[in-house]
């Protein structure tokens, strides 16, 4: 009788084990390849569109090409080192991944395995790298740009990510940011606002008007943009589930509202409502939900979203004069401006069916504040280092002024947007 017994529990054993393990599951797994499908079109297909649409006709292929370059540099660095540093383990950077190092086809996270994680998250480093570009085109040589972004990545965005969602304790202050409100938008605005500094303004700045090369470009990238953004936000929730449900469905609100919050400024200050306006409060709206798309409700999502569009107008119109920074493509207005509003905004407005347990307005909102400052900072100072190596490998960071004359399309690629 003893020997039957300890049979049966030998047989038992591997089976409670095996219960205790983390599984795949498959409709999460199923859910979460689509989402990282959808963020991927975002960086080469919509916000190369996008940012190519609203450059003049000159240099329409150059900026495209940095979205592009940025996705296809952005994968390798982050499957290089950038996902160990974002997720390994340590407090102030992570290790232990290089490579990938330890992670197979049966590794899980949460309930998806984790080279399907690495895929998603690095389509997060590539395109925050992008939106970057678009305050620098124009003037900042691909050379430079390609080496800033395998860089930037791994010196500034990486260890962001490790402070806000990899696990990084000493500089986590337990800030809301569900899709990367400070993580992808502040970080990436401040960069590109700070190399738009340090790289000066174009030769023509404010002597002549810059009229984007296609508005209809701009709509279709930004309707790309809006798409996989679906698959930004409600992915983030790394399940399919009713977080997941709901993030979709604040996105779509918040995007919208953004469009009429953009129209009403531009209309009250020129009585004009542009599609290139509109196009951009749709980005802006997208902008603001981020960090409040898994925890905002519809009405959340409503005030969120017309502040962010409203904001971005006004940011774009009249707050960018008083700086006289020539951001370009006014990369910090639309994402960093109104990613800060969306950070602190992630604090005000939590549905009540999504609200943390012991939740208190006060703590969360010094830590929200708390988050964003540090991003500000540490995005800047380390953004500028950066750019000074990438420029001293390159042998300067900016085109000459031939160069930029004549555009960088054909000066540089070799190329043109339209042959007539």
């Amino acid at each position: 009788m003893k020997k039957k017994l300890l049979t049966l529990l030998a047989t038992l054993l591997p089976v409670a084990a095996m219960a205790g393990e983390a599984k795949i599951d498959t409709g999460d797994t199923a859910w979460m390849i689509v989402a990282t499908a959808f963020v991927m079109l975002m960086t080469p297909a919509g916000l190369a569109l996008f940012y190519g649409g609203l450059t003049r006709r000159k240099n329409v292929l150059n900026t495209i090409g940095m979205s592009l370059i940025a996705f296809a540099v952005g994968t390798l660095v982050w499957v290089v080192a950038g996902y160990s540093i974002a997720f390994g383990s340590g407090d102030i950077i992570g290790t232990g991944k290089i490579l990938l190092a330890g992670i197979t086809d049966k590794t899980v996270n949460g309930s998806i395995p984790e080279l399907l994680f690495v895929a998603f998250q690095g389509t997060f480093a590539a395109i925050a790298v992008a939106i970057a570009s678009g305050s620098m085109i124009e003037r900042v040589k691909f050379s430079t740009f390609t080496i800033f972004a395998a860089l930037w990545i791994l010196v500034v965005y990486a260890p962001i990510t490790h402070w806000a969602w990899g696990g990084g304790e000493m500089l986590n202050f337990g800030e809301m940011d569900f899709a990367g409100g400070t993580v992808v938008h502040i970080n990436a605005g401040v960069a590109g606002f700070v190399v738009a500094m340090i790289l000066g303004k174009r030769r023509d700045f404010g002597k002549s008007a810059y009229k984007p090369f296609s508005p209809i470009l701009v709509v279709l990238g930004a309707a790309l943009l809006w798409f996989g953004w679906f698959g930004f936000n409600a992915g983030s929730e790394v399940a399919a589930d009713g977080v997941a449900a709901n993030a979709f469905l604040v996105t779509n609100v918040a995007a919208s509202l953004g469009v009429i919050g953009w129209l009403l400024v531009e209309y009250l200050l020129y009585k004009k409502a542009t599609l290139v306006g509109g196009a951009s409060g749709a980005v802006a709206g997208l902008v603001a939900i981020t960090p409040a798309s898994g925890s905002a409700g519809v009405v959340g999502a409503i005030i969120i979203g017309l502040i962010g569009g409203a904001l971005g107008a006004f940011g774009v119109s009249k707050i960018k004069k008083l700086f006289n920074v020539d951001d370009s493509l006014d990369a910090f207005w639309v994402h960093g401006l109104v990613g800060i509003w969306g950070s602190i905004a992630t604090a005000l407005f939590i549905a009540p069916y999504l609200m943390p347990e012991n939740f208190h307005l006060g703590s969360q909102l010094m830590a929200q504040i708390k988050a964003v400052l540090l991003t500000i900072v540490y995005s800047g100072v380390m953004t500028a280092v950066v750019y000074f190596v990438s420029s001293l490998l390159t042998g300067g960071g900016r085109v000459d002024d031939e160069t930029e004359l004549m555009g960088l399309d054909e000066a540089v690629h070799g190329e043109e947007a339209i042959n007539l």
